[in-house]
């Protein structure tokens, strides 16, 4: 698409040359306002807070309210976990410290280590669409050749993964609450994040223990579960409908692109108001994955005020439900398919059989 410098939209296989001009622009949005992050915190912390106390009050009318007051809480979870993504990149507040300090304690909501986690993102972000760095803070894809290639049992095993119940109903809860308890990469250079995640897992132990001394064991399992089991469900589903659609983006060096992974291989996710506080905004992805330095609070400003931004893939609450089965990278095709899709060009001879 051509337009007037202005209003000139990065194409899929053209950013280099328009790359210094996406960097001046996303420069102005990257100053982050301590009286609004502190806000931020404010109004999402001390709602959360609320919640779980009136889930335990809830405890001696109904259970079934207490799975109903689940839901809010899970959703400022999903938030908070937003402004420890924040504090990951540094663009919450201006300071680094403060930034990790509010990082650490906000994994104590949330049950994601966060130095291990900011170190496994910035490789997510160092290396979306890059087909030779998949599997690291992200959801492993497979690409045609590879799957055919599988043995049979590789096969069934990748299917059930990407299975969505598998996806987003059974190993979110299993990921966040036990997953992010080891140090599953073994990383040896790792000396700070091994030692954040021993301290957040004590740290948490030790949270657990008094509110159940507090509530009660049974109480406390009755409440945490179904916030932590909804709010990792919803967690998992909003990455990956971020990064996985027809159109996606990927490609191997050398011909593989910061700026164009960034805004092709990431969605606009266009939510409802309430779902994107909810979700701190994040569903402007591909302005996030341009710039992470950018304020959660700052990316719809990003977005709206540079025409330069605003053709990215988009998807709407409604249509994010059709990326569901998509499972394989179709390198021929360059887009994501679905198994289904992949046996009728098996049927068409367009693939082996």
């Amino acid at each position: 698409m051509q337009t007037s410098p202005k209003t000139q939209v990065i194409p899929k296989n053209k950013s280099r040359s328009t790359k210094p001009e996406w960097v001046k622009i996303v420069a102005q949005y990257q100053t982050p306002s301590a009286a609004k992050s502190w806000w931020q915190v404010a109004t999402t912390v001390i709602p959360y807070l609320l919640l779980w106390y009136l889930m335990t009050l809830s405890l001696a009318v109904s259970y079934w309210l207490t799975l109903l007051l689940a839901i809010p809480a899970a959703l400022f979870v999903v938030r908070i976990f937003v402004l420890q993504h924040d504090c990951g990149h540094g663009s919450f507040f201006k300071s680094q410290k403060i930034n990790d300090r509010l990082g650490m304690l906000f994994s104590l909501f949330t049950f994601v280590p966060y130095h291990y986690w900011r170190r496994t993102h910035a490789i997510h972000h160092s290396a979306t669409g890059d087909l030779e760095h998949r599997g690291v803070g992200d959801f492993f894809t497979m690409t045609v050749n590879e799957y055919l290639a599988a043995s049979k049992w590789g096969r069934i095993k990748y299917r059930l993964y990407r299975n969505p119940v598998t996806m987003f109903f059974v190993a979110p809860l299993f990921v966040f609450i036990i997953g992010y308890r080891f140090d599953f990469l073994r990383r040896k250079n790792w000396k700070k994040e091994r030692q954040g995640l021993l301290w957040t897992n004590l740290a948490l132990l030790a949270l657990a223990l008094g509110l159940m001394l507090l509530v009660g064991w049974r109480e406390y399992l009755l409440i945490q579960l179904p916030i932590t089991y909804i709010a990792t469900g919803l967690g998992a589903w909003f990455f990956f409908v971020q990064h996985n659609f027809e159109d996606a983006y990927w490609d191997e060096k050398p011909t593989w692109d910061y700026t164009v992974a960034a805004l092709h291989g990431s969605s606009y996710y266009k939510l409802p108001k309430v779902l994107q506080w909810f979700t701190g905004s994040i569903g402007f992805h591909h302005i996030h994955h341009l710039s992470p330095k950018i304020p959660n609070y700052l990316l719809e400003k990003c977005h709206t005020e540079n025409p330069l931004f605003q053709e990215p893939p988009t998807l709407t609450l409604a249509s994010s439900f059709s990326t569901l089965n998509l499972s394989l990278w179709d390198e021929e095709g360059q887009k994501l398919i679905t198994f289904g899709q992949l046996n009728k060009m098996r049927e068409a001879g367009l693939a082996p059989a």
